[in-house]
C-alpha cells in the first residue's frame, strides 16, 4: 500500500495481528519479565523496562504517524523532555523559547542553574534578530513549542531547522497542542518530536505519558538506551490505554477544532474579552505561518478577560461545562488560569516576559455540543458583568464589594501544590 492517512494508521494500530488467538484488538502484556529460550539465550523480550510488546506497538504507531523511524514511549510528558536532554553535555547550549510550557521552563532552568547540565539561552522567536542571537550561541539543541502554551504563538519550524542545519544543531519540537493530525514537524526539518501523550494522543484524561519520535535510527537508539538506563519508559497498561484512545485521534481533533472555531468567533464578539489568542484568526501575527506548516489551527485558545482579576472567581464558579483543571486535549472541555496553574512555576518576571497576564484564561475545547459550550461561556460572562455592576454601585456609595467568599475559596489554589505544576 501507499503511505496511509493518519486516521487509518491510528485506527488500525495492531488490529488483526494477534498470532496466538487471532484476536482483532491487540492484547495487553502486563508481564514484567520474560522466559529465556535457553541459558544465555534471551528472546526478543527479557524485561519490560527495556522492551514490552504493548509499549512497542504504541511507539511504532506514533513513529508512523509522525513520519519518524523510531519512537521512545516514556512515563510522562516531562520524562520525555528529560530524555531528550540526555543528548547534551555541560559544555553544550540549549536554546528554548521564552514562552514555553511552565513545567518545561522549570525543567530547563533548574537543570541549567542547579545541575549545570548545559548552558541555556532563552530566545523570543517572535522578535527580529532571533537567528543572529542563536547563531552567536552555536547551540547543540534548539527547542521549539509551536503553537506555544498558553498564548498560541507560532514559530516558523522550517526557518529554524534551516538555521540549525548550518549550525549542526538538533531541533526538538513539542507537538502536543496539534498532534500529528495537524502538524508533522519532522517533515518540516526537525530531528525529534516530543508529545505529552496525556493530551490529544490519548484524549481521555485517564493516563499520563510521553513520547519522543526521532528522524534517525542512531538518535532513536541512543535515546532508547537512556530511557532504559534512567528507568523512565512507559507502563504497559498506560500504553494500552493510549493505543485505545489513539484510534479516535483524528475524528476527535476534527470535532474539537470545529467547536474551537465557534468558541473563538463567540469570544471575539464579547465585550468582556480584551483579546483572543488563536492562530486561526487572520489578525493573529502567526496566521500565515500556521496556515503554511499546519493542516488545521487546533482546539486550544486563550483570551484576556476584560475585567478586574478579582472577578476571576466569579467567572470560573459560574461555569458548568468548562471544568477548571490542569491538562488539555481530552474529550471534555477544560479551562485554566495559566498564571496560577500551568505556569505557576514561572516567577512573575518570567510570566511577564512571556506575556502571561493576571486575567489570561486558556481553553481546551472538547467534543460537547458547541451550542451548549457557548451558552456556558455566555452565562459566565453575564455573571461577571453583574458582579462588576454591583462592585461599581458599591464603590459609588463608598462600600468595598468583593467576590463571594465561597467563590474565592473555590478558585484559590493551594500554594504547596501549585509549585509542582
Amino acid at each position: 500500500m501507499s503511505k496511509r492517512h493518519v486516521a487509518t494508521i491510528a485506527a488500525r494500530a495492531g488490529i488483526a495481528q494477534d498470532t496466538a488467538f487471532s484476536a482483532v484488538t491487540p492484547p495487553l502484556y502486563l508481564t514484567s519479565t520474560y522466559e529465556l529460550t535457553a541459558f544465555k539465550q534471551p528472546g526478543q523480550y527479557d524485561y519490560s523496562r527495556s522492551n514490552n510488546p504493548t509499549r512497542d506497538l504504541l511507539g511504532e504507531t506514533l513513529a508512523e504517524l509522525e513520519g519518524g523511524v523510531k519512537a521512545i514511549v516514556t512515563s510522562t510528558g516531562m520524562s520525555a523532555c528529560l530524555l531528550a536532554l540526555q543528548l547534551l553535555t555541560p559544555d553544550d547550549t540549549l536554546v528554548i523559547p521564552h514562552d514555553c510550557y511552565g513545567g518545561s521552563y522549570r525543567l530547563f532552568t533548574n537543570l541549567a542553574q542547579r545541575k549545570n547540565a548545559f548552558k541555556l539561552l532563552v530566545v523570543n522567536f517572535q522578535q527580529a534578530g532571533w537567528a543572529e542571537q542563536i547563531s552567536k550561541a552555536a547551540p547543540k539543541m534548539i527547542w521549539l513549542e509551536t503553537p506555544s502554551n498558553p498564548l498560541l504563538q507560532i514559530t516558523d519550524v522550517r526557518a529554524v531547522c534551516q538555521l540549525a542545519k548550518k549550525l549542526q544543531a538538533l531541533v526538538v519540537v513539542d507537538n502536543t497542542f496539534l498532534s500529528p493530525v495537524l502538524q508533522q514537524p519532522l517533515a518540516l526539518g526537525a530531528d525529534i518530536v516530543v508529545h505529552s501523550t496525556t493530551k490529544y494522543i490519548n484524549g481521555h484524561s485517564d493516563i499520563v505519558g510521553g513520547v519522543l519520535v526521532c528522524n534517525s535510527v542512531q538518535l532513536g537508539d541512543e535515546l532508547k538506551w537512556w530511557a532504559n538506563c534512567l528507568g523512565i519508559t512507559g507502563a504497559p497498561f498506560d500504553s494500552y490505554m493510549t493505543l485505545r484512545g489513539l484510534r479516535t485521534l483524528e475524528p476527535r481533533i476534527r470535532l474539537q477544532q470545529d467547536n474551537a472555531a465557534r468558541v473563538v468567533d463567540f469570544l471575539a464578539k464579547q465585550p468582556l474579552v480584551a483579546k483572543v489568542y488563536y492562530p486561526g484568526l487572520p489578525q493573529h501575527p502567526g496566521h500565515a505561518i500556521a496556515k503554511a506548516q499546519q493542516s488545521g489551527f487546533g482546539a486550544m485558545c486563550s483570551f484576556d478577560l476584560a475585567a478586574d482579576a478579582a472577578l476571576l472567581p466569579v467567572f470560573f464558579s459560574a461555569l458548568r461545562l468548562f471544568t477548571l483543571a490542569q491538562s488539555l486535549g481530552g474529550i471534555e472541555s477544560l479551562i485554566c488560569h495559566p498564571g496560577t496553574m500551568t505556569h505557576a512555576s514561572m516567577d512573575a518576571k518570567a510570566q511577564q516576559t512571556a506575556g502571561i497576564g493576571p486575567t489570561l484564561i486558556r481553553l481546551s475545547v472538547g467534543i460537547e455540543n458547541s451550542d451548549d459550550l457557548l451558552a456556558d461561556l455566555l452565562q459566565a460572562f453575564n455573571a461577571v458583568a453583574q458582579a462588576s455592576r454591583q462592585a461599581d454601585k458599591a464603590a459609588n456609595i463608598g462600600t468595598a464589594v468583593k467576590p463571594d467568599h465561597e467563590q474565592q475559596q473555590q478558585f484559590r489554589l493551594n500554594p504547596a501544590l501549585s509549585a509542582f505544576w
